[in-house]
């Protein structure tokens, strides 16, 4: 059976929310339109895609593509947000330091633009407007045990 909602949550104005909303949605839907071509051209690219830790290019892009699509679509639907954000900020920092390590700052700036509100998201959590909201009221609590049962 459903929690229900504390006064916090009824009382609470939406604004911080929805801009959550927002910079998930668009975090996500701007992210999808790297992955999804590299998951499109999947085969080919792995042979020659970039392995900036040693795993192989067939697996760095399995890491990348796993992030950029998988990732993103649990951030827009905010399910395992916190979860969801380490492996798109792990890639961006590879991104920004490894692959455009000796560029020039213009290269690194988009991926650095995507690293910190994926940081910010860890760090904030979803918002009220996503699944994560609803699932949570579903779980059991943790409820204190007295030490001397």
């Amino acid at each position: 059976m459903p929690k229900p909602e504390s006064p916090s949550e009824t009382q609470n104005p939406p604004w911080p929310d929805l801009g959550l909303l927002l910079l998930r949605l668009s975090l996500g839907s701007l992210m999808l339109t790297h992955g999804l071509p590299k998951l499109q051209r999947f085969s080919e690219l792995s042979q020659t895609f970039p392995d900036p830790i040693g795993l192989g290019s067939g697996f760095s892009l399995l890491l990348a593509v796993g992030a950029e699509v998988g990732c993103s679509l649990l951030l827009i639907f905010g399910a395992f947000t916190r979860l969801a954000t380490i492996p798109l900020a792990v890639t961006m920092l590879v991104a920004a330091l490894v692959i455009h390590g000796s560029d020039p700052f213009a290269k690194k700036e988009l991926a650095l633009l995507y690293l910190f509100p994926y940081l910010t998201l860890l760090l904030t959590g979803p918002g009220r407007f996503a699944l994560d909201s609803w699932l949570v009221r579903f779980l059991p609590t943790a409820k204190a045990t007295d030490s001397n049962n």
